[in-house]
């Protein structure tokens, strides 16, 4: 007899959750750690908070010619580069500098100033990096420079996480790294697993209409979390790495695709984009969202895709 097993640790800054269903009580939790030793084991590759990461040696030789990549950390950055290429530049994991120091005005709540802003931007660029995959090694042109994962790695993770249990006999799972989903099978008896959308402005409240979903990956992105109020004007942790400066649209997107890494940064740049352009790029990657607007206390939603037939029928 089935049973429903979920499981929670903090990872990456946020709650990481594991849902699946299993007839052996005992290789569940066995399965469970064997889950979360994975996240740590990537944590430590791709995280720009822990000095000892792979990420955070790469950074700290910026700028001293070409440094050799784990095989992980070459497929993440490659796909990093066809997100760039696609977003039109609003997706890039270069923007490491500008995060940081964005980060650190959240922290002071202040604005950083106009030639900060300049001089951070000046290190980033997907073009100022070189990636050499026959030698599985990378070179960060410039000292300063700095890669910052957020946006793709989270579900690049929950997708490898899916993986390891699909590949030991799991057939109905869900994976949430933090907001980051992706799904296999539905549970029994259901027709897919049922997510909630946050209303934009909003930590708690959720949106009457839920979706219903397998076999997707779907991520919402939104400034209910972080942000920063200046003048009266609130500025997202959403940094638009074409200016620099982080953006000031108060809008939530959900994306649903069939790849968790790129329902991840699609969230990025669509929440980045002006919704036509956003529409054309979702479409193109076969990609389906919801993003909802505030606009002078009114929610404006659009919808691209094939959003609509994911919509729960209670």
């Amino acid at each position: 007899m089935f049973q429903k097993f979920s499981y929670t640790q903090p990872k990456m800054g946020s709650p990481f959750r594991i849902v699946f269903f299993a007839d052996d009580e005992q290789r569940a939790h066995e399965l469970a750690v064997s889950c979360f030793e994975l996240v740590d084991k990537y944590n430590m590759i791709f995280s720009d908070y822990d000095d000892n990461s792979e990420l955070s040696k790469l950074c700290a030789h910026a700028g001293n010619g070409w440094q050799p990549v784990s095989p992980p950390m070459m497929d993440l950055l490659l796909k990093a580069s066809k997100a760039w290429e696609q977003s039109k530049k609003t997706y890039d994991i270069t923007a490491g500098p500008l995060t940081k120091c964005w980060r650190q005005a959240r922290k002071d709540k202040k604005l950083p100033n106009d030639s900060l802003i300049r001089e951070k931007w000046l290190l980033t660029g997907f073009d100022k990096m070189q990636i050499d995959t026959t030698k599985q090694a990378i070179n960060l042109t410039l000292k300063g420079m700095e890669l910052d994962f957020g946006g793709i790695a989270k579900g690049y993770i929950a997708r490898e996480v899916l993986q390891l249990l699909t590949q030991s006999g799991i057939r109905q799972a869900l994976v949430d790294a933090g907001g980051d989903m992706v799904m296999s099978d539905a549970p029994p008896g259901k027709n897919g697993w049922i997510v909630g959308i946050t209303i934009p402005e909003h930590t708690a409240l959720l949106m009457p209409k839920k979706l219903s979903l397998c076999h997707a990956a779907v991520t919402t992105s939104g400034d209910a979390y972080q942000y920063i109020v200046h003048n009266g004007k609130k500025y997202s942790h959403i940094i638009d790495p074409r200016t620099g400066y982080a953006i000031t649209e108060q809008k939530n997107v959900t994306v649903v695709a069939t790849d968790a890494s790129q329902a991840d940064w699609l969230a990025t740049a669509c929440s980045i984009l002006p919704v036509p352009e956003a529409r054309a790029l979702a479409t193109s990657l076969d990609a389906s969202f919801l993003i909802t607007e505030l606009k002078e206390g009114k929610i404006i939603t659009h919808i691209a895709g094939r959003f609509p037939d994911f919509w729960h029928h209670s």
